[in-house]
C-alpha cells in the first residue's frame, strides 16, 4: 500500500523544533485471529471468540453499545467479503475506518474489510515496531478493538464464567505476545472484569507483577449499568490501582456512548464532540473525592484532546468556591489541584491547548499518534509534533512527547534535557 496522510496543517513562522522519540499513549490493536484460540484454556475455546469470513452488507453508523447496523451473507450475495469476530450469539466485522493507515482518505469509507486488507502492522507486533520506526514512534500503548475500549465487549456477555476467562486471555495475548518480545517498545495495556471490583483489583496486581501498569475503564461507567466513582463500588480496585502505581486509562468512547444533537445530524458532528465524554469524565473525577482517598492515584482521559481543559477548571474551581454553602462540597482543596497531582490528558492535533498550556499544564499532556484509526497522525507525527509544539522550551516539548508519558506509565525514566529548566507551570 502506498503510505499517504493529511498534510501536518497550516504553515507556521514558528522556527523548526526538535522532537524526541515519542512516547504515543494512544494506539491500538487489531486482535489476531488466533488470540482466544491460543490464550484461552482448551475447555473454552470452541466457545470463545473466533474469526470467520462472511459478506457483509452495508454499515449503518447508529451509535451507542450497538455501534453499527449491517446484514450479514445478504441473500442477493451483496457485500463486501470481511473477517468477523464470532461471540456468543453476536457478530462484529472487521472496519475500514478502524485499521486506516496506508490507504488514501478517499478510500477510508465505512465498509467492512478482511486481514488481508489491513496494513500488517495493525495486528502483528513485529510489523508494528517497523511502522513505529517510520513514525518517529519509540513507544506505544494499544487500546483494545474487539473487546472494545474498557472490555465492555465480555462485561455485556451472557456467560460470565467464560468472559472471565476471555479477559484473562486477552491479558496474558497482551504481556507475553504482543508486549514481551518488542524490548519494551509496546507498553502493556490490560482490560478488567468490570463486572467485578474485587476480581478486577486481583487481576490489576497480577499485571503489574508482570511488569503492566495500565488499564482501561469506563470513563461514564454508569452508562454502561456500573456502579458511578461516586459510590464507593470501586474502591478496591482503585486501591489495587494506587498501591501497584497502575495508571487507569478512560478513552472515549468507553462509555458505549457518544455525544449526539439529533438522530439526524451528519457523523462529522459526533466526531466533533468526541471530546464532552473526557469532559464529563474529567468533571466527575474532579468532585468525587477519589484522590483524598487515594492521592497517589493517577487517571489518563485518552485521546480527548487538551484545548477544553482550561474552562472546565477555571469552572470547576468557581464552583467549587461560589456554591460550596449549598452543595455541600466537602473536597479541602480546590479541584484543579486534583488535575495538576493526580490526570494526565493527551492530544495530537490540538494547537489551541498548546497555546493555553501555561493553565493545561506543561506536566500533565501526553502525546498521541491512534494508529491505526482514521485520526491517526501516522506516519507524519513527528511533523505534527513539530508544529503543534513550536514556540516551546525544549524540556517542554521533552515531557509533552516523552516525559510525561514516562512518569504516567512508569517506564524507565529518561534524561532531563540537559539545558531543561526546572520550572512547572500550571501550578
Amino acid at each position: 500500500m502506498t503510505i499517504t496522510s493529511p498534510a501536518p496543517g497550516s504553515a507556521t513562522s514558528e522556527p523548526a523544533v526538535d522532537i524526541p522519540p515519542i512516547i504515543s499513549v494512544d494506539d491500538h490493536v487489531i486482535e489476531p485471529a488466533h488470540l482466544w484460540q491460543t490464550w484461552l484454556p482448551s475447555s473454552y475455546r470452541e466457545r470463545g471468540p473466533r474469526i470467520e469470513r462472511h459478506r457483509v452488507g452495508e454499515l449503518r453508523f447508529v451509535g451507542g453499545a450497538a455501534g453499527f447496523a449491517f446484514d450479514v451473507d445478504p441473500a442477493d450475495g451483496s457485500g463486501h467479503v470481511a473477517d468477523v469476530w464470532i461471540y456468543e450469539d453476536r457478530v462484529f466485522p472487521h472496519k475500514r475506518p478502524t485499521a486506516a493507515v496506508g490507504v488514501p482518505p478517499e478510500e477510508n469509507t465505512l465498509h467492512s474489510i478482511t486481514y488481508d486488507e489491513m496494513r500488517k502492522g495493525c495486528y502483528d507486533p513485529v510489523a508494528r515496531l517497523a511502522d513505529m520506526d517510520l513514525g518517529h514512534i519509540d513507544k506505544s500503548v494499544s487500546f483494545p478493538t474487539f473487546p472494545r475500549f474498557c472490555g465492555q465487549q465480555f462485561y455485556e456477555a451472557k456467560d460470565r464464567d467464560l468472559a472471565f476467562q476471555c479477559v484473562r486471555a486477552y491479558n496474558r495475548w497482551m504481556i507475553e505476545e504482543w508486549c514481551g518480545p518488542s524490548g519494551g517498545r509496546l507498553v502493556p495495556l490490560i482490560i478488567v472484569p468490570l463486572w467485578d471490583p474485587e476480581l478486577a483489583a486481583a487481576e490489576v496486581r497480577w499485571a503489574a507483577g508482570q511488569g503492566c501498569h495500565a488499564v482501561c475503564f469506563s470513563e461514564v461507567p454508569p452508562r454502561l449499568g456500573l456502579p458511578s466513582i461516586h459510590s464507593g463500588a470501586w474502591d478496591p480496585f482503585m486501591a489495587a490501582c494506587e498501591e501497584t502505581d497502575t495508571v487507569i486509562c478512560m478513552h472515549i468512547g468507553s462509555s458505549s456512548t457518544v455525544p449526539e444533537t439529533s438522530a439526524d445530524a451528519p457523523p462529522q458532528v459526533t466526531t466533533v464532540l468526541t471530546f464532552a465524554n473526557s469532559c464529563a469524565a474529567m468533571t466527575d473525577w474532579l468532585f468525587s473525592g477519589v484522590f483524598e482517598r487515594y492521592p497517589r492515584l493517577k487517571v489518563a482521559f485518552s485521546e480527548g484532546q487538551i484545548g477544553w481543559v482550561p474552562y472546565v477548571l477555571e469552572r470547576a474551581d468557581d464552583v467549587w468556591q461560589q456554591h460550596r454553602g449549598w452543595q455541600g462540597s466537602t473536597l479541602p482543596e480546590p479541584p484543579s489541584h486534583y488535575y495538576y497531582r493526580n490526570m494526565f490528558s493527551c492530544f495530537f492535533r490540538d494547537r489551541a491547548g498548546v497555546r493555553m498550556l501555561d493553565v493545561v499544564g506543561e506536566d500533565n499532556i501526553t502525546f498521541e499518534a491512534d494508529y491505526p484509526h482514521t485520526d491517526s497522525t501516522w506516519p507524519n507525527s513527528k511533523a505534527v509534533a513539530e508544529e503543534c509544539l513550536a514556540g516551546l522550551t525544549e524540556e517542554q516539548i521533552w515531557k509533552a512527547v516523552r516525559g510525561n508519558a514516562i512518569r504516567m506509565l512508569s517506564l524507565p525514566a529518561d534524561p532531563r534535557p540537559s539545558t531543561a529548566s526546572t520550572t512547572s507551570t500550571g501550578r
